[in-house]
């Protein structure tokens, strides 16, 4: 079995009534999600916001949170991360098949085509690679990205495979389209 990565520490500053900034909240996250049937694959949600702009002092509703799209005009930012892929093709239908069936429903899933887990959603993602990697897989080709790397995702039917021996671990901020 593949290492766990830690567990995601979620920082949250505030200003209090001397209008002075703190740090409110250490720990993490309320909100973390997994597919019994994938093992190792963690989803951390983080933050949410409702609105564009955003009322920065509005509280935290990420535990309200569900699905993969933002809310309507707002955004999502999450951490997930993703074992390595099973050498299986079954099996990794299975497991694409349990994840949008449990953690993304609201997600329009196609998985025909280059990867079971492909799909599309109306937003534009930005993709942050921080730890390994990912194979990002699209209708026409597929990208190796590493740490570092950062996939600008702009409502195009996509989906990641890791093909390597390692976890990975990717930041998605997401945010509503049209």
């Amino acid at each position: 079995m593949t290492e766990v990565l830690p567990e995601i520490r979620r920082i949250v500053t505030a200003i209090n009534a001397d209008g002075k900034s703190y740090v409110a909240e250490v720990g993490p996250s309320p909100a973390v999600r997994t597919v019994v049937e994938r093992p190792g694959y963690r989803v951390t949600n983080i933050w949410r916001t409702l609105s564009t702009p955003v009322d920065v002092s509005e509280p935290d509703t990420i535990t309200a949170h569900a699905g993969v799209l933002p809310p309507q005009n707002g955004t999502v930012v999450r951490i997930i991360d993703y074992p390595p892929e099973s050498r299986d093709p079954e099996e990794v239908r299975r497991q694409q098949l349990a994840t949008f069936r449990t953690l993304y429903p609201d997600a329009d899933h196609r998985p025909q085509g280059n990867h079971p887990g492909l799909h599309e959603t109306r937003t534009v993602d930005y993709a942050i690679v921080l730890e390994g990697e990912i194979t990002a897989v699209l209708d026409t080709e597929k990208l190796v990205l590493r740490s570092g790397d950062v996939l600008v995702q702009r409502a195009t039917m996509h989906g990641w495979a890791n093909r390597s021996d390692a976890m990975a671990r990717i930041a998605f901020i997401l945010i509503d389209g049209r």
